[in-house]
């Protein structure tokens, strides 16, 4: 490492589909018996009506549904998060981000809506439980749900990134997003009309449509490219080396903007005389 001044981000990442592959409600669900079906069906049901914030919608059915509080206790939470798969090297993504960047330190935060229990638990050994900001339940002597202390979702993350940035005093320029829903847009719009920078993991038209980059892959450290591309000003031949120095081949790397077009016909005839 040189000598030359650290510049510090904070580094903020959702966890559902972000960090994992699959979604904790459906993981804890099916850990409980109830039908992921049937948790779908009322998750998308409380979408529709903007019942609750975007993304808390297991918090809201943990609290109020009467099957799933009569069946989850808080071990359940610590079960799920060692069932869900977690995208690959999220441990190593943490070092590097700590560390492994010449004149550079990105402090890595989980921010999600998901039981904070399933995030620790999941991330046990790879993010510290310090680190990590979920919703936070309180519950009886038995285990069981009574009420929520804290929910991290809508604008939520927006308050806890606000607080991260004035405990850790880095300016709003220097503050890195990455989610891949709809739950995520209020805080990457947040992001950017502070100056950060914010990426989607996802083609989700609603989140891919404000986040200032977007990169899909089965692996985590895959973040990195456009964080060394736009953030730390690498040109792409030393961020294959880069990779290349812990191993990780860069195989493809296709850069695609997408443009979503709708179009409607307005009923107007367009047929021209004499022509059969």
């Amino acid at each position: 490492m040189s000598d030359k001044p650290i510049k510090r981000y904070i580094f903020a990442s959702d966890f559902d589909q972000t960090l994992t592959f699959n979604d904790s409600g459906y993981v804890l669900s099916e850990l409980v018996g109830i039908p992921t079906e049937e948790f779908e069906r009322k998750a998308k049901g409380m979408a529709k009506l903007n019942l609750v914030q975007q993304g808390a919608e297991l918090a809201y059915l943990l609290l109020h549904d009467p099957e799933f509080q009569s069946r989850v206790r808080k071990e359940h939470l610590y079960e799920a998060g060692k069932i869900v798969r977690l995208k690959e090297n999220i441990a190593l993504l943490y070092e590097i981000l700590k560390s492994g960047i010449d004149g550079y330190q990105f402090d890595f935060y989980v921010l999600s809506a998901a039981p904070v229990e399933v995030i620790q638990s999941a991330l046990e050994g790879l993010v510290p439980a310090n680190h990590i900001y979920g919703t936070e339940f309180l519950y009886n002597a038995a285990g069981q749900i009574e009420s929520i202390a804290r929910a991290t979702a809508g604008y939520g993350k927006v308050a806890r990134l606000d607080q991260l940035q004035t405990e850790q005093q880095v300016g709003p320029d220097h503050i890195i997003y990455v989610g891949d829903g709809g739950s995520d847009v209020h805080v990457m719009l947040h992001v950017n009309v502070r100056d950060g920078f914010t990426i989607a993991v996802s083609e989700a038209k609603l989140v891919s449509q404000v986040a200032k980059r977007t990169i899909l892959s089965s692996n985590a450290l895959a973040v990195l490219a456009p964080i060394l591309e736009d953030v730390v000003g690498w040109e792409r031949p030393r961020i294959r080396q880069f990779f290349e120095s812990y191993g990780m081949l860069i195989q493809e790397w296709d850069r695609v903007r997408t443009d979503w077009l709708t179009l409607r016909s307005d009923g107007t005839d367009w047929s021209v005389a004499g022509v059969s």
